[in-house]
């Protein structure tokens, strides 16, 4: 048995690795006594993060309690990694530190399926999350285990990936390499690998009598290990790749970076990458920039370039002003170099042996508890169709996309009850557009369609916080239009305001931390709390899909769930029952809020998601 002590907030803990059968029998020992005292911390360690990639490997398996610590080399396979298995089965309580990524390990490589480790599983990652989900650049402790247990477990808890990453670099590997390549038997690999289970073993009380005292609903920590799990079983279902696309649009879009940075070296811009060659190439062209980054210089970020090319966040001409070329050129190169590489070349290389992508859903991304996922998938302009054209449902079935519909703006009327807005949502009927509604009420009824734009720019300032110069940048009206809206806006809509101050109030007196509708825990900062409809807006949206999740779970449709984006999920449906299996999709994302109206379209498409935005296959 090889042995590794170490001291943790005073005690001295013992990192217990098994060598041959008895002292995998001491480990049984040690398993039959643990369980009975409480819940295991399970961890694994593997060849890195890639869970689907050909020649992937679950290299240790460690359980734990707050004073010893187990690992079992998994990798020498034999006795040690049936030990493993049937420890996994046998554990009837486990803790585990951002558990998507562990059940999904032990799901694909250790034959035990999520299904069955979920439903025992507390995550201490998203416990700390509801107790302060902001990371350590917002002001918080962030969510990573390090931090976590320096803060509530002991000041002087070791870093163990910057540990292991200077001793990969002394046996000549990198971060990336060293996991796989480091031996299986190095002692700094094997203490590490022992104290995370140990570290997540005495985390989690702390983080329990936690939320027990600032009086977090346990109903709410049952469903965020829910909505986690039912993400980990899209992230494993992945999404089918057509590599016959792929690989030549890869080569287009590489032809294409190549041919907007020719334009823009045609004035004086050798680098489209470089914000100083850009700003002062445009400043000479006569614009005036005004944004600067936090280093002071000018930004010629994408904010300030869509406006200068007359172009939306959807690049969508505005029809403001001229557009002007090095802007679009600039723009154009970036994003056709960013696709290809990415996005078309990434598909073909980070595809399974089975031809999916597995991209990282992470179910309590940002401080609001919106999801994302990785590959920047959520990030594509709504009008775009050529990345999303490479994704395919299943063989013999099509895409079929269902959408909450205005919800920002339903949330918007039924947390301020705005009575106006309800009114117009509960009785506008199916063809009910809040915006045009707005537009007309303000304008009356020859309101144009420029009204409607600007007063929708001012309807999601209100939502996502956005400024006057932000909204007239997004809209092309000038920022004497918007201010003027937006007083309008405010006149029409005063529930808004007195709402955004009740809040704010509330906030002051609960520590800056507003209470979502839900009872998540919200903290504003200081110089930000107009943010406070934004965070609640966000939050309520985010729970409306995470109960429409539970309700298509209920209906028997989890399995043909692909992704959660934004106010949307995604599904790869039989093309027989598309129409059949669209309804049950809309059936499940329908609800009520308050007295709104929350309703969504479900939208069937051909074989690839690029055909729900204006792909032809």
């Amino acid at each position: 048995m090889l042995e590794f002590h170490h001291d943790v907030a005073g005690e001295r803990i013992t990192v217990h690795v098994p060598e041959d059968t008895k002292d995998l029998a001491e480990f049984w020992k040690w398993l039959y006594r643990a369980r009975e005292r409480g819940p295991i911390a399970l961890d694994t360690e593997t060849t890195g993060l890639d869970i689907y990639s050909t020649g992937y490997r679950l290299r240790t398996v460690q359980f734990g309690d707050a004073r010893d610590a187990w690992v079992l080399l998994y990798e020498r396979g034999g006795y040690f990694a049936s030990y493993a298995r049937d420890a996994l089965r046998r554990c009837r309580q486990v803790l585990i530190h951002n558990a998507i990524f562990d059940w999904l390990v032990l799901d694909e490589h250790a034959d035990t399926r999520l299904e069955d480790l979920a439903p025992w599983t507390t995550d201490t990652r998203v416990l700390a999350a509801l107790i302060d989900p902001r990371q350590p650049s917002e002001g918080g402790i962030g969510t990573a285990l390090k931090p976590l247990s320096a803060y509530w477990v002991d000041p002087a808890a070791p870093d163990t990936q910057s540990g292991l990453t200077k001793v990969f670099n002394s046996l000549g590997f990198t971060k990336e390499t060293g996991w796989a390549n480091i031996p299986l038997t190095h002692p700094t690999f094997l203490l590490y690998a022992g104290l995370d289970v140990i570290y997540t073993a005495r985390l989690f009380p702390m983080l329990r009598r936690e939320l027990d005292r600032l009086g977090v609903r346990p109903e709410l920590v049952t469903y965020e290990h829910e909505i986690a799990r039912m993400c980990a079983v899209m992230q494993r279902a992945g999404l089918l790749v057509d590599q016959e696309y792929a690989a030549p649009l890869a080569r287009r879009l590489a032809e294409e970076a190549e041919q907007f940075a020719t334009v823009a070296a045609r004035y004086g811009v050798a680098k489209v990458g470089s914000a100083a060659q850009v700003a002062e190439a445009l400043l000479g062209m006569g614009e005036r920039l005004t944004d600067r980054t936090k280093g002071g210089a000018l930004s010629t970020d994408k904010t300030v370039l869509l406006p200068l090319a007359d172009l939306d966040r959807d690049w969508q001409r505005i029809g403001a002003r001229e557009p002007n070329p090095l802007a679009d050129a600039v723009l154009r190169a970036k994003r056709a170099s960013k696709w290809g590489v990415t996005y078309a070349e990434a598909f073909l290389s980070k595809a399974s042996a089975a031809g999916r992508i597995h991209p990282t859903i992470s179910p309590l991304a940002a401080r609001t508890g919106r999801m994302s996922v990785t590959a920047g998938l959520h990030q594509l302009p709504s009008s775009d169709h050529v990345i999303r054209r490479a994704i395919l449902a299943e063989p013999g079935h099509v895409m079929v996309s269902t959408d909450f519909q205005a919800v920002e703006m339903r949330v918007l009327a039924a947390l301020a009850k705005v009575r106006r807005m309800t009114d117009g949502f509960v009785n506008g009927g199916d063809e009910f557009d809040i915006h045009t509604f707005t537009a007309k009420l303000i304008k009356g009824e020859n309101a144009t369609p420029k009204d409607r734009k600007v007063f929708k720019g001012a309807g999601f300032g209100k939502v996502y916080g956005g400024g006057i110069a932000t909204i007239a940048k997004q809209t092309g009206a000038s920022e004497a239009e918007i201010a003027q809206a937006v007083a309008a806006y405010d006149r029409a809509f005063p529930e808004i305001k007195r709402a955004s101050s009740r809040w704010q109030r509330h906030a002051f007196q609960n520590g800056m931390v507003l209470i979502s509708a839900t009872g998540r825990r919200l903290p504003l900062d200081r110089d930000r709390t107009y943010s406070v409809v934004n965070y609640a807006c966000q939050s309520a949206a985010r729970d409306l899909l995470g109960q429409a999740m539970l309700n298509v779970e209920s209906a028997g449709l989890l399995d043909y769930c692909r992704l959660p984006i934004h106010d949307e999920l995604l599904a790869s449906v039989p093309e027989r029952e598309s129409e059949e299996f669209a309804r049950e999709f809309e059936k499940c994302m329908t609800m009520d809020l308050y007295g709104v109206p929350i309703v969504a379209d479900a939208e069937i498409g051909g074989r690839s998601w690029g055909s729900l935005y204006g792909a032809n296959f």
